[in-house]
């Protein structure tokens, strides 16, 4: 198994934590790892991305030019990334603030409305354990034990609390994930 991924959005929207979340979870699974994130040096607000591979193997480079999954959250990576993806791969991305929807129609495209259910859970921070959710439904390349380990390993201990919470969007996003094609 190997699963070469590239999220990308704005800085603030959880990029760069929702691509360490997975790698740990790799890492708690015993797969091969790499997080490589990329961003502007005016971070919130900017655009950001961040490329995460897992594999049973050894992995011989972390840089990309091709990816088997782009999670998309604006308009500006929809017009980078989605060339990025595999003939075959997936597309996931929230509708919400894209103009221009992806047009390709070798690659399998999902929606996830992640900022709409985020405002609906009362927490606009769940918006990226969301996303992942809707990713994990499609990719379950990690277990769901697993992520919780991993968010444990990513996140301050005095937000431990919040876990639950994140494992409460996390389901959202498995439930909510819409194919379009």
């Amino acid at each position: 198994m190997k699963e070469e991924l590239i999220i990308a959005g704005f800085g603030g929207q959880g990029v760069l934590s929702m691509g360490k979340i997975l790698a740990y979870s790799g890492i708690m699974q015993d797969q091969e790892v790499t997080w490589m994130p990329s961003y502007g040096p005016e971070m919130r607000g900017g655009t950001a991305n961040v490329t995460v591979i897992l594999s049973d193997k050894k992995i011989s480079s972390p840089i990309l030019s091709k990816c088997d999954t782009a999670i998309i959250l604006n308009q500006q990576s929809l017009d980078k990334f989605e060339s990025a993806v595999k003939p075959g791969g997936l597309l996931i991305y929230d509708p919400n603030g894209i103009s221009h929807h992806p047009t390709r129609t070798d690659i399998h495209i999902c929606t996830i409305e992640a900022a709409e259910e985020s405002a609906r859970m009362g927490n606009t921070k769940a918006f990226n354990m969301i996303v992942l959710g809707a990713f994990l439904k499609k990719k379950p390349v990690v277990t769901m034990e697993n992520v919780i380990k991993g968010l444990k390993k990513s996140i301050p201990e005095r937000h431990h609390h919040l876990i639950p919470m994140n494992e409460q969007a996390i389901a959202v996003g498995m439930e909510k994930i819409k194919d379009v094609r």
